[in-house]
């Protein structure tokens, strides 16, 4: 009987190795599909309980709504309006700062500085949002005064544009000062997928660009800008769902209210869902309880739609890039 050789030997390790990768691979897949299912599960339970609980709550009689609305559609429809109108304050103040911090980190500023710039941009995302609306309404509110005052009486007379600067808050707690802590809060997300897609520009391009003697900023406007637009689109998205689901900060800023006004520094705005929902739970009756969970849902599928469509042009962009 014949030895073993070295070959022989270093092929069945070789054909073992193979093997134990291949159970790996299968065992990694397996791992990845369930946890896939299991989330897809919970946002299916999710919504099927919201679609159940919530639906009497669409048909209630007109005394169920309070003394502001007499069917559904008048209930939520100021809710809606409270909760975009924060969240475009958001973003209109978040996105550019987002995008130039974004632009200093991955392109301009040099590595000992943007390294730890971008820890602390990050850092903001783990911050609970019940700090947020403390800092909103006991730190932030009495210092906005001023410039509500400021806003009031200077932008106030200006045809249309005035309309959004009418009498002030007295206390700083409007809409105006939720959208600025909501801003706050969407900005690490936004910055953080910006300056990822900011930084896989394609170097050659970049490089192209100063070679025919375009600046910095002409090199970034027509090789960065062009190559992110989806990602920046993207990133805009993602912080807009952010902060429609937000609930604990715009609870404790909010003044609340149901008057529907386009005045964002007004004494009383309309809530958003999610606060009224947090601010109405505790005194709930059987009635009230199918409303709330009935807008619950509306801002579910708002909410869902919004990231499905940030998600769908995020892959969108990675296959782009990845071209």
């Amino acid at each position: 009987m014949t030895a073993p050789t070295a070959e022989t030997e270093s092929e069945r390790q070789a054909s073992w190795a193979t093997v134990r990768s291949g159970y790996g691979d299968r065992l990694f897949a397996g791992t990845a599909l369930g946890a896939g299912l299991v989330i897809l599960a919970a946002l299916a339970g999710v919504f099927i309980f919201l679609a159940i609980k919530g639906a009497p709550g669409f048909a209630k009689p007109a005394e169920a709504y309070g003394p502001h609305a007499e069917s559904f559609l008048g209930y939520v429809f100021p809710l809606l309006v409270g909760t975009f109108t924060a969240s475009i304050i958001a973003l209109i103040i978040a996105v550019p700062l987002s995008f130039g911090i974004a632009l200093v980190i991955s392109h301009y500023a040099p590595r000992w500085f943007s390294t730890p710039v971008a820890y602390v941009i990050d850092l903001l995302a783990a911050v609970p949002s019940v700090v947020y609306g403390l800092w909103g309404a006991y730190f932030l509110a009495p210092k906005l005064v001023p410039m509500h005052e400021w806003l009031s009486e200077n932008v106030g007379p200006i045809p249309v544009i005035g309309n959004l600067f009418g009498e002030p808050n007295t206390a700083g707690r409007s809409m105006l000062t939720a959208g600025i802590v909501l801003a706050i809060m969407v900005l690490p997300i936004i910055t953080a997928i910006t300056r990822e897609v900011f930084s896989r520009t394609p170097r050659l391009n970049e490089e192209a660009a100063l070679a025919l003697g375009a600046t910095r900023w002409e090199m970034v406007r027509m090789t960065v800008f062009p190559y992110a637009k989806s990602g920046m689109v993207s990133a805009v998205m993602l912080g807009l769902g952010r902060a429609l689901g937000e609930t604990m900060a715009v609870t404790m800023v909010l003044s609340v209210g149901f008057d529907l006004s386009w005045n964002i520094i007004a004494q009383s705005s309309p809530t958003s869902i999610a606060a009224n929902i947090a601010l109405k739970y505790k005194e709930r009756t059987p009635d009230t309880l199918n409303i709330l969970i009935a807008t619950g849902l509306v801002l579910f599928l708002i909410t869902f739609l919004v990231n499905f469509a940030a998600r769908w042009i995020i892959g969108r962009s990675e296959r782009r890039m990845a071209r």
